[in-house]
């Protein structure tokens, strides 16, 4: 099991950046995760934003957000980002970060272990 912080999100005008960080803790061997960012809007349902695999860093990401948001990780910070660029009042909404234990970058919430959450929120 491993525990979930993520932080960085804020109000930001249509067409700004954010840039949000997922701290993970606990005994856990990394390489062998794959980090998930998912997302919620009020009255909706959560959403796949995109996921990378931790060993290799390869990315996948939802269609509505590709070209515009970007996965990195820093091994040594144990943390993962995810820089957002060209923001739009359509991607307002809480953003969470999730684990899974698994090389597998599923778009599905089968995750195992979320975080909190953090709000973002977009002015048009």
């Amino acid at each position: 099991q491993v525990h979930l912080a993520e932080s960085g999100g804020g109000l930001v005008q249509a067409g700004g950046s954010l840039r949000l960080s997922c701290k993970v803790s606990g005994r856990t061997f990394l390489r062998v995760y794959t980090m998930g960012w998912f997302r919620q809007a009020p009255g909706k349902e959560r959403e796949f934003v995109g996921a990378i695999r931790w060993y290799d860093t390869t990315t996948r990401y939802a269609d509505s957000v590709k070209d515009r948001f970007t996965l990195s990780r820093d091994n040594a910070q144990n943390t993962v980002y995810l820089q957002m660029i060209s923001l739009k009042p359509e991607d307002t909404a809480v953003y969470y970060c999730a684990a899974r234990k698994s090389l597998i970058l599923t778009s599905n919430g089968a995750y195992d272990d979320w975080g909190q959450g953090t709000q973002v929120t977009v002015s048009s």
